[in-house]
């Protein structure tokens, strides 16, 4: 059976960060991930968890100065990288999370060779790090249009650096969003590596609202999902069109349904 989470960067915006926990339970929600909860204390993040009974899953490392988004990739930020993934990884063990995003970064097209290198050699380092702590690393393709010059875009060269890293936590988080701005093709892409997804997020394309509108039939997405085995959370990481608890009559069929007051 699929299991659906919330993500609480963007739903129910509606109120502060520290009370979307209660928000996401009260609509039906079983597990939450967080983006860049750092201004809140973990503490107080893991007690909203136990206090509505939720399961936490990831967060993404910081994304550094205001016109990047990420270093993992970035030549000459190797120090930064190391020093925001030690936060991140502080604070996912704290929480009782199971996963870091590692953000690449934006890298000039001169640039992307030596980012390559860079990106290997800081997942390496890292991913050694959070198996320590039963931590998985997630590396995830987003598409250009959204993040110009973001270093990794495709899936196949995130299965490519998955594979050079050779570390068996790090996996690819499956952006059903993004994977269909940039290439398409998603049922037999997330086929054919299947064994490196280890995670998947879902929006409607082209608008990222709600996954009832727009070009990706998410039903039969969702039943290929299940016929291939996938048994990890499916995050919901989409903008709703208004309030978000009016936007999840799409989800009552999968068991996300209202608690009882």
């Amino acid at each position: 059976m699929l299991r659906f989470a919330a993500n609480l960067a963007y739903l129910f915006t509606e109120r502060p960060l520290i009370e979307r926990f209660a928000s996401a339970a009260m609509a039906g929600f079983r597990a939450v991930e967080l983006q860049f909860p750092y201004d809140i204390s973990p503490a107080a993040v893991k007690a909203e968890l136990s206090r509505h009974g939720l399961v936490p899953l990831g967060l993404n490392t910081a994304r550094g100065r205001e016109d990047e988004f990420g270093l993992a990739a970035v030549p000459g930020r190797e120090q930064d990288f190391a020093a925001i993934f030690r936060q991140a990884l502080d604070y996912v063990v704290a929480i009782g999370g199971t996963a870091v995003h590692c953000l690449a970064g934006r890298v000039a097209p001169e640039l992307r060779p030596a980012a390559e290198k860079v990106f290997i050699a800081n997942l390496t380092q890292a991913a050694d790090a959070a198996a320590e702590k039963g931590i998985t690393l997630l590396i995830e393709p987003i598409n250009q249009r959204d993040r110009p010059d973001y270093f990794l875009s495709r899936v196949e060269q995130a299965a490519d650096v998955i594979a050079r890293v050779g570390r068996p936590n790090v996996k690819m988080q499956f952006d059903i969003y993004h994977v269909q701005i940039t290439q398409g093709d998603l049922i037999t892409r997330f086929e054919r590596h299947r064994q490196v997804i280890g995670h998947v997020q879902i929006a409607g394309v082209p608008a990222r609202h709600e996954p009832d509108e727009g070009e990706v039939n998410y039903p039969e997405i969702f039943a290929a999902l299940d016929r291939a085995g996938y048994r990890g959370w499916i995050a919901c990481e989409y903008r709703p069109r208004g309030r978000t608890e009016d936007g999840l009559q799409w989800a009552r069929p999968f068991g996300v349904r209202p608690r009882a007051g």
